[in-house]
């Protein structure tokens, strides 16, 4: 059986020339007909056990794109360990000089970078995290962008967390395209590093979608020698009102204990409302259950 050279090798992709030469045309030939290639395009092949792994298509783009092409948007924050960021398209930066080669699947970008804004990790050439998440920020999808910078923060000492936000907040300045500068500023003011998930930062912004007031995160209860008994998702404390995000899991696995939480809050003092992912995608009950609360307390919209 016919052994295909490990330096030819990048997470499963393969330049077609380069097997070419090693394995003679016979031998790709061969390769191919048993299935163990498949072709991605015209110049890269990839093993086909690895065809759907982000690594393996991340590679064979920048393989199809050419050597001066780089990861970027989310593709790039996705190398860099974000679980928030799209794995699909693959996102590519090019120079303006170069052709895009057009390839389903990958999304290619023209623009200039800095050397020293580029990073090889893993084999993959990719921009660094503050270009990265700049251009997500301002470029995709308001819920995209904020829970990939909600995750940037959380992943921080929060006494390193200023820091990274005025990095990127220079970043999104210095953009040489103005389109989504407002929404990537306004991302990044409401990103707190507090949501612990990207759905709980799609709660935020809904929230705030809703013209609420701005709501607290991870909100401490404590008991009267001032031990944290719980902490609430979001809130508005000194109303004593409280979102509580049940993602699918936790939902599951804890109903009778967060009715039984719920009730100790309630003797509290705590009004605590439910929600999940149906109020994500239609928030209107919630935002009327928030309301509803409000009045109950006296505030009036």
């Amino acid at each position: 059986m016919v052994t295909f050279p490990p330096h030819l090798d990048l997470n499963g992709a393969y330049l077609r020339a380069d097997l070419a030469a090693a394995l003679g045309s016979a031998g790709l030939r061969a390769a191919l007909r048993d299935g163990r290639l498949a072709t991605f395009s015209r110049t890269v092949l990839v093993d086909p056990r690895r065809a759907a792994d982000f690594g393996t298509r991340a590679a064979a783009a920048l393989l199809h794109t050419g050597p001066e092409a780089v990861l970027s948007h989310h593709s790039a924050l996705r190398v860099h360990g974000f679980c928030a960021a799209d794995s699909t398209p693959i996102h590519v930066l090019l120079p303006y000089r170069c052709k895009p080669r057009r390839r389903a699947g990958v999304l290619v970008h023209h623009g200039s970078v800095r050397d020293e804004d580029i990073h090889g990790i893993a084999g993959l050439r990719v921009v660094d995290v503050d270009l990265a998440l700049s251009e997500v920020l301002c470029r995709g999808s308001r819920r995209d962008g904020l829970a990939c910078a909600d995750e940037a923060l959380r992943a921080l000492p929060s006494h390193h967390r200023e820091a990274l936000r005025l990095r990127v907040a220079e970043r999104i300045a210095a953009r040489p395209d103005p389109r989504g500068r407002r929404q990537g500023r306004s991302l990044l003011w409401l990103a707190t590093g507090l949501a612990e998930s990207p759905a709980e930062s799609a709660m935020l912004l809904t929230l705030v979608d809703a013209e609420l007031p701005m709501p607290q995160q991870q909100i401490p209860v404590t008991d009267l020698e001032g031990r944290v008994l719980y902490r609430l998702d979001f809130g508005w404390s000194q109303l004593r009102v409280a979102v509580e995000y049940d993602g699918y899991e936790a939902h599951e696995a804890s109903g009778q204990a967060d009715a039984a939480r719920d009730e100790d809050l309630r003797r509290r003092g705590w009004i605590v409302l439910r929600a999940d992912s149906a109020d994500l995608r239609d928030p209107s009950r919630l935002v009327s259950a928030v309301l509803d609360a409000f009045r109950r307390r006296g505030l009036t919209a």
